[in-house]
């Protein structure tokens, strides 16, 4: 078991370090240290999404009591994994930090009354991810690591596909950062993002209580009054967030779809802008293309 969270420990932070070099120093590539941290950080996420995808789909697929049956694969990925939701806590720091910096300003924010700032303001802004994050640490893996008790193998390997959706989540904040949500590939990605993201996390749950139901032959509108309450409970709770996070990809789809974003594109600066610059006081554009008024809401699921 140690070995195992070991290797998760290395893995997720040593592929997020190696893609961040690799990036800044490719000679074709070149980018800047906030772009590679960006970039790095969607692309460990998306990495450890196809894993945990196919994981759940051969522990599924290998399961045809989805009671009783038990595969190897389950309690090892789900021990290799857990290093990966406190490694992301760091990294989507990181990926926050660098978009607040801006040209001209790292000294000041180096201070460390601003990590402090940052570290508050980070908090505030993505306090349901993190508390996504906490909560699969502390109490999701002890539950489906030893509480279960070996049973309902099949009903984890479900809940780790899941994760179909993240690299189409990944991509469109990448696209978002650089401004290009006026190409078609922003266009399919987002609709992609929509349907994963409906089917593999929204429509999740229902689908668990509709199987049970037919394995233990209760009609499905009877298999909450069925199952203990803090099964019911623990779904009720994985799920808000779902919905919550499906709310922001809906608004954004439909931004995007009714031209939204084309009308929100930058503008020439007007005549009286030139004539006034802005002065020291005034915010400064954040770096890395990003921006909190984007046409679309920046979700940070996984």
């Amino acid at each position: 078991m140690l070995t195992i969270l070991a290797a998760g420990s290395v893995f997720f932070p040593g592929l997020f370090l190696l893609s961040k070099q690799c990036l800044k120093s490719i000679p074709a590539l070149r980018w800047s240290e906030g772009d590679a941290v960006i970039v790095s950080a969607r692309l460990v996420s998306s990495i450890q999404a196809v894993m945990a995808s196919s994981a759940g789909y051969i522990i599924a697929s290998s399961c045809k009591d989805i009671i009783e049956d038990q595969h190897w694969l389950t309690s090892t990925y789900i021990m290799f994994a857990v290093p990966y939701f406190v490694y992301d806590i760091y990294a989507m720091f990181m990926c926050y930090w660098y978009k607040l910096r801006v040209k001209g300003h790292e000294e000041a924010l180096a201070a460390p009354q601003h990590m402090r700032s940052a570290v508050r303001s980070y908090l505030r802004r993505e306090f349901l991810m993190v508390l996504h994050h906490v909560v699969m640490v502390t109490v999701c893996f002890p539950v489906s690591v030893f509480w279960r008790q070996g049973k309902g193998d099949y009903f984890q390997g479900i809940m780790f596909m899941a994760e179909l959706s993240t690299p189409s989540v990944c991509l469109g904040k990448i696209l978002i950062q650089y401004k290009q949500q006026h190409t078609l590939l922003h266009k399919v990605n987002g609709a992609l993002m929509l349907v994963t993201f409906f089917i593999f996390r929204v429509l999740l749950f229902p689908y668990l209580y509709y199987v049970y139901g037919r394995y233990a032959s209760i009609p499905f509108h009877m298999v909450p009054l069925t199952v203990p309450w803090h099964c019911n409970v623990g779904a009720a709770l994985l799920m808000a967030p779902q919905l919550y996070w499906f709310s922001l990809i809906c608004r954004g789809a439909l931004r995007l779809f009714t031209g939204a974003s084309r009308s929100q594109r930058p503008r020439a600066p007007s005549a009286d802008a030139k004539e006034h610059p802005a002065d020291g006081n005034t915010l400064p554009q954040p770096a890395n293309g990003y921006s909190a008024r984007s046409t679309e809401p920046e979700l940070t699921t996984h």
